[in-house]
């Protein structure tokens, strides 16, 4: 979720978006400091809830779920995100594993971001090739 969530809000939600990556117990705070919306952290304005990620609370919340390729890849988000789930979609593990292997070798958010937006993108167009 902390990165394909970014990579949902600039692609449908808002392309002028800015991220700002803090621990974890001080987004909410920072969010009220800076005017801005939260997610994926304890208390955020848009994080887990009922057994489903970040993500598929975007989806939710801003009205897209009635693209079916973005249901797809909440799916496989999901599956890579949520502990106990990832043998729920055939490619969560996949991701997961690319997820976690970004953050070894990029320590910093933002660049990471940028790096592994073209995964996000990527599976996104397979996704609409494959929605089901």
């Amino acid at each position: 979720d902390r990165v394909a969530c970014p990579c949902l809000i600039r692609r449908f939600i808002d392309p002028e978006a800015e991220f700002l990556y803090v621990p974890a117990d001080t987004v909410l705070e920072v969010a009220e400091r800076q005017g801005a919306r939260s997610f994926d952290a304890p208390g955020a304005e848009f994080t887990h809830r009922d057994g489903r990620c970040t993500f598929e609370i975007l989806l939710e919340e801003f009205d897209l779920q009635g693209d079916p390729a973005l249901l797809r890849l909440g799916r496989i988000v999901h599956a890579a995100d949520i502990e106990g789930e990832l043998g729920t979609d055939p490619l969560g593990p996949g991701l997961l594993a690319i997820a976690e292997g970004a953050r070894d070798v990029e320590l910093d958010d933002l660049e990471l971001l940028r790096r592994e937006s073209f995964v996000y993108e990527a599976l996104y167009a397979w996704c609409r090739r494959n929605p089901e």
